[in-house]
């Protein structure tokens, strides 16, 4: 008798990411976003702020908009609107300090990114750039 390929291959499992910042405008939209772009169909990611703004900053949907990823199909969302995705396999913390409460999820990183909200655009880039490194890194370690 053969064996079949589905009893010597292990199963597809896809990794949960759940991004984090205070208002789920900026650091938050764009991890999520350089997760899906380079985790591809083994990453479900998503983003929720502690106290969100409500809208995706334009800066960061302009800062994406030079790499070719449409953030304006984002919405910005509360811990509140994602806690049904959980138990997530990391949960990353952008600075939002106290405010973040508990998910549940395999492990919690801290990332410390500065808030680029105010920053002119080639700084804003300079923390893009940060962000999708960290996220690569992430990535490259789950």
């Amino acid at each position: 008798m053969k064996d079949s390929p589905s009893t010597s291959e292990k199963p597809f499992e896809v990794k949960k990411l759940l991004f984090v910042c205070v208002e789920n405008s900026n650091r938050s939209q764009m991890s999520q976003a350089f997760a899906k772009i380079l985790g591809g169909e083994q990453v479900a990611a998503y983003s929720a702020g502690s106290k969100p703004s409500g809208i995706v900053n334009p800066k960061a949907i302009a800062a994406m908009k030079e790499l070719d990823y449409d953030l304006s199909i984002h919405d910005s969302k509360s811990l509140e609107e994602v806690k049904n995705f959980a138990p997530f396999d990391a949960v990353v913390t952008m600075g939002c300090g106290d405010a973040c409460p508990w998910m549940p999820a395999k492990q919690f990183i801290d990332w410390q990114i500065p808030d680029p909200k105010h920053m002119e655009p080639k700084e804003f880039n300079e923390v893009r750039d940060f962000i999708k490194e960290k996220v690569k890194d992430l990535l490259d370690n789950l």
